[in-house]
């Protein structure tokens, strides 16, 4: 794996999405507690930033649409999203967050 620093653990707020570039890959994170979810940050329905939508109980919406996705999975849980979006690998090391963007499930 080639996990890449992205932030602090407290620079992540709960269940708000936050976008970063790693290694020229748009990913957005998610805090849930102190799991971190790290998905790709582009709607595969629209090419809109993920990280600009909500999470709710179904998972990360995008605000264009409302398709939203899980965040353990990238699997679309509404249309009109038909395809998932990839998720990388995460590993949180004390307050520091790493990202393997190389890495990607649904690809």
């Amino acid at each position: 794996m080639s996990l890449t620093r992205v932030c602090s653990l407290t620079d992540l707020k709960e269940d708000e999405p936050a976008g970063f570039e790693i290694e020229d890959v748009p990913v957005v994170l998610v805090r849930q507690g102190e799991t971190v979810h790290a998905l790709a940050d582009v709607c595969s329905h629209a090419e809109i930033a993920l990280s600009e939508g909500e999470v709710t109980g179904e998972g990360l919406e995008c605000w264009l649409h409302g398709s939203c996705f899980k965040l353990t999975t990238g699997e679309p849980t509404s249309p009109p999203a038909s395809v998932p979006v990839d998720v990388y690998p995460v590993s949180v090391e004390g307050d520091d967050v790493y990202v393997d963007a190389t890495v990607a499930k649904n690809r």
